[in-house]
């Protein structure tokens, strides 16, 4: 699992992740899984959380996934995310910047993977 890009943001989500603060991410449907050949995960499935170089840091296990319009994700999902969101406004408009700036824009109805995790174990 990389979370976020390489650098500080993915330094900041893995400190988050391993100190049990961040329990769910988010990803575009057609950008990071149809596009890039990539199955969803599942509930159940053990991922590697990994560093800037690729270095395995940990393991989460994946203990939820929903596929929903941006404009649905709920205000517990932007909580679970761990990154200091109150609810859905919030999660919104930071997502909306990253994903804009990573050259995909969302509207309302865009597909967004929603996935829940545990840490399972650190490195």
């Amino acid at each position: 699992m990389e979370l976020g890009f390489p650098g500080p943001l993915r330094q900041e989500l893995n400190a988050l992740t391993l100190a049990g603060t961040k329990r769910a991410t988010a990803g575009l449907l057609t950008a990071d899984y149809l596009e890039e050949d990539e199955e969803l995960e599942h509930p159940g499935e053990v991922l590697v959380l990994v560093d800037d170089l690729g270095g395995s840091i940990g393991r989460i296990r994946v203990v939820n996934v929903e596929v929903v319009p941006f404009g649905e994700v709920s205000d517990d999902f932007a909580r679970a995310e761990g990154e200091g969101f109150t609810g859905h406004d919030d999660w919104a408009v930071a997502h909306r910047r990253f994903w804009s700036g990573a050259g995909q824009q969302v509207d309302e109805q865009t597909s967004v993977v929603c996935v829940r995790y545990v840490l399972a174990r650190s490195s």
